[in-house]
């Protein structure tokens, strides 16, 4: 969000009310509270931006709070990526860097309360037998045979599950509601479960750990939230949420729900999201096709295009699925102003200007941004012999093919005219290498007695471009839903194995040999490029496409289904 910019939405009015009535005295406090058990995705970052933003609008505070209550799936290593990501999206949490199981001992009291209170049974149910009591939409559960047990007993037993003396599994400490209730959720939850695991926090001085349910109310009342603001698939448990709160008579934040991200071509479900990774259908959480933070980052995404599209989508109760467009709008944007610009050959066919002298070489002045002439320019090496695109030569080009083509004339980018004369192919018949001519009168203009050309191309030096590779990625998934499969399929049939295209034989200007990893370009008629930082050396550089100069997955779209119309 820009600088005092304020965001307007169903959230900030009901801050607003509760403004007006002096609600909270006055204050607003927020939490962004991610399970570490995988890394943040773009789905992610929206929550991340809502709550940070919503407290600087307000001059109230946000929380960085891991709700880490389930050590079986839990790991450091997704702590401390979870924290560079925040930090990385241009948000702190200064010292307010908080952990669900900072608060164990506080919520095992608890739990004790309701026990005490009748509120709590612990029952000897297994997993699957809890899930047969509880009913279905359509039939009501029944009550747990351990739904009365006396205080003295559920308090015995419960120290008993502390203690270590029951394997996983065995026995729950469940909330007593309702087997009733129309709401499957409140048929007497889960709040405590046997497991012998070791925390990445505590260590082993735990065998029961809390649900998330029970410990995120909680967390959120230890630290006076008062706007408790999660995603809409959390309006089932608001009244477990309450029922928590007010048994325990503690502070009570308001839940607000708002439609969580849905981004077409790709999936936001952190448990298919590790799927891939462990299957290997990408590289890692970091892959630049994921919708991973890390991954955004590392494809040459930046904080203030992720930023941008946050606000561009902004917030609402109703659920939908936004146009992976949208988001590349938002860095296309951003770095059609910002980025520099360089010639970059990624399909090469040689070219010989026959009548350019061969030991003749001349330095040309190329823009470095269009949109920003503080920018300046750069110094371009310019040859006998080039580079230029295969797909810009056609031997026998079609009607509306303008570029170069036998006995056709042609602008080169920042240089000179030249005129295809010969063609030299291979022994399959290949074109490996185009005769041309060159007017010597064009360098960097149109040419003297007038005559136009239809087309400028691109090009590099052969003598002094340096070779590498180029890495094109594209959409991860076919369908724009990628969970609409035929029977039978998950929606990893949708895995489009055309997502990653990698160019290993490509040329390169030789001002790119300086770019710096995560640096954005872009490669002129080409798209947006960043150098690799994980898988470049000094040796060789990798560049990343990080989106394209137009947005051709729409076009293709559109075009499909007018045709099915």
């Amino acid at each position: 969000m820009e600088k005092n910019k304020k965001l307007s939405n169903f959230i900030t009015e009901i801050i607003d009310k509760d403004l007006e009535a002096n609600k909270n005295d006055g204050k607003v406090y927020t939490r962004f509270p991610p399970e570490p058990n995988g890394y943040l995705h773009i789905g992610h970052a929206k929550s991340i931006c809502l709550n940070f933003n919503i407290a600087a609008q307000y001059n109230g505070l946000c929380n960085l709070r891991f709700d880490d209550t389930n050590p079986a799936k839990e790991e450091e290593e997704y702590v401390r990526s979870i924290e560079e990501d925040v930090r990385w999206l241009g948000f702190n949490w200064e010292k307010r860097l908080y952990y669900a199981s900072g608060y164990f001992d506080q919520l095992h009291k608890y739990a004790i309360e309701l026990i005490k209170k009748e509120k709590a049974y612990v029952c000897d149910l297994t997993p699957d037998e809890i899930r047969e009591y509880r009913g279905t939409l359509t039939k009501p559960g029944k009550n747990s045979p351990h739904r009365d047990r006396s205080v003295e007993k559920n308090l015995d037993l419960f120290n008993r599950m502390k203690s270590g003396e029951f394997p996983d599994g065995s026995r729950t400490l469940r909330a007593k509601i309702n087997m009733q209730s129309p709401n499957m959720v409140m048929r007497d939850p889960v709040l405590y479960r046997v497991l012998h695991s070791s925390h990445h926090k505590t260590g082993s001085k735990w065998c029961i750990y809390p649900m998330y349910d029970f410990a995120h109310c909680i967390s959120d009342s230890i630290e006076r939230i008062t706007h408790s603001i999660c995603t809409l698939e959390f309006e089932i448990n608001r009244p477990l949420y309450d029922w928590i709160l007010d048994e325990l008579g503690v502070h009570h934040p308001q839940q607000i729900e708002f439609a969580r991200l849905n981004l077409g071509h790709t999936i936001l479900s952190k448990r298919k999201l590790m799927e891939l990774v462990s299957e290997s259908h990408v590289s890692g959480w970091d892959d630049p096709r994921m919708p991973t933070i890390s991954g955004l980052r590392r494809r040459g995404y930046t904080p203030s295009s992720i930023r941008a599209f946050c606000e561009r989508i902004g917030v609402s109760k109703v659920n939908s699925i936004v146009e992976m467009a949208v988001l590349e709008d938002c860095i296309r944007e951003e770095l059609n102003k910002r980025s520099q610009r360089a010639m970059v050959v990624l399909n090469p066919l040689r070219v010989v200007i026959e009548n350019y002298p061969e030991d003749k070489e001349e330095e040309l002045d190329a823009i470095n941004n269009p949109e920003d002439e503080k920018m300046g320019t750069r110094k371009v090496p310019f040859s006998r012999v080039l580079y230029i695109e295969k797909d810009d030569f056609r031997e026998d080009p079609p009607k509306k093919f303008f570029r170069l083509a036998p006995g056709r004339e042609v602008r080169l980018r920042y240089a000179y005219f030249i005129k295809c004369n010969e063609v030299v192919k291979d022994e399959n018949g290949e074109v490996v290498e185009l005769r041309c001519s060159y007017d010597p009168e064009t360098r960097g203009g149109d040419a003297p007695d007038g005559r136009k050309v239809k087309a400028t191309l691109h090009w590099v030096s052969a003598k002094h471009a340096f070779a590498t590779e180029v890495r094109l990625y594209d959409h991860l998934f076919t369908n724009r839903n990628p969970n609409e499969t035929e029977e039978g399929k998950d929606y990893k049939s949708n895995l489009d194995p055309d997502s990653l295209k990698t160019l290993d034989n490509c040329y390169l200007e030789p001002s790119l040999k300086d770019a710096k990893p995560g640096e954005n370009y872009q490669f002129e008629r080409q798209g947006y490029f960043c150098l690799d930082k994980k898988d470049s050396t000094e040796e060789k550089l990798v560049f990343n496409r990080t989106v394209t100069l137009r947005d051709t997955w729409s076009k293709l779209e559109k075009r499909e289904r007018f045709t099915r119309s």
